[in-house]
């Protein structure tokens, strides 16, 4: 076992492993150490945006409650528009059959 060992570290095969060996080795080294600087520098800028995030939800929800107050409003306001066009409607033909009355 030793011996076929030896001989594999003296021979270019050998060497031609161990390099792609090391090169392995240090590309898992190189993106484990990217990949923990990037979560160290993105995770709180990822916080951040969530917590913003959940602020604009707050926001969308209270713009949502006041639209809905709004549209009652203004179902309420037609409603009065409608009467008071009606009665507008009612005081004319009064109107008019005065008109006639005094004509007449």
């Amino acid at each position: 076992m030793t011996l076929s060992f030896i001989q594999l570290a003296q021979s270019v095969a050998g060497a031609v492993i161990a390099i792609v060996a090391l090169l392995i080795v240090a590309a898992i080294i190189g993106y484990l150490t990217a990949w923990f600087y990037a979560k160290s520098v993105y995770t709180p800028i990822i916080k951040g945006l969530e917590a913003e995030k959940e602020d604009l939800q707050n926001q969308v929800a209270n713009l949502k409650n006041e639209i809905s107050k709004l549209n009652a409003t203004i179902a309420n306001l037609n409603e009065k528009i409608s009467k008071q066009e009606a009665d507008l409607a009612k005081k004319d033909k009064e109107l008019q059959e005065l008109k006639k009355k005094v004509k007449g």
